[in-house]
């Protein structure tokens, strides 16, 4: 019975995040169209902040996915932890991730860098990292601030692209700068 209640409420509050913005989504407006109480909401929740995290962590999975899919694809290493990085600046232009994700999320919640699941993303960039450094394909540089270095570009290309009017005309832009600053880190002589 929880869990049914939070999905509904994560459900209702997903659409009014995506659709009206965190400050215009009311919990009342949530929790009628979830058939549900605030009492409900506070007690799954805490509130309407803590309610935002658990649709920010639920849409992060689906990314997360995403990214692992991208990444797999890929015909090597190297072009899947390209691939991993686009992908994340191309979601940007998708409506619930550019509000809920990269303008309201932290604006609400502060840094995305600093959020709990961001550890996981790093952990596993670095370890793309480390594997491309043993093979040769990448310069022998800390995994961990490459790592940093690399999520915190294509981060900051998606929030530019939230923020800016014109997201398509800035996506190609962002893209192209951030396959050039990855590049720098492969071997010259291989």
């Amino acid at each position: 019975m929880m869990e049914e209640t939070r999905a509904k409420l994560i459900r209702a509050a997903r659409e009014a995040f995506a659709t009206k913005g965190y400050a215009a989504a009311s919990m009342d407006d949530i929790t009628a169209d979830a058939g549900l109480t605030r009492g409900a909401l506070y007690h799954n929740f805490g509130g309407k902040q803590g309610l935002l995290q658990a649709v920010v962590d639920q849409i992060d999975a689906e990314m997360v996915e995403r990214l692992i899919a991208a990444q797999e694809r890929a015909p090597s290493p190297w072009e899947g932890l390209l691939a991993e990085g686009v992908t994340y600046i191309e979601m940007s232009l998708e409506p619930e991730v550019q509000r809920i994700m990269l303008l309201d999320g932290p604006a609400v919640l502060g840094d995305p860098s600093q959020w709990p699941n961001q550890n996981a993303c790093l952990l596993r960039t670095a370890q793309t990292i480390q594997v491309l450094i043993d093979e040769g394909t990448v310069k022998p540089v800390d995994a961990e601030a490459a790592a940093r270095l690399i999520n915190g570009a294509a981060l900051n290309a998606a929030l530019w692209i939230a923020a800016t009017d014109e997201p398509r005309a800035v996506l190609p832009k962002a893209v192209e700068a951030f396959r050039q600053l990855a590049a720098g880190l492969l071997q010259t002589e291989r």
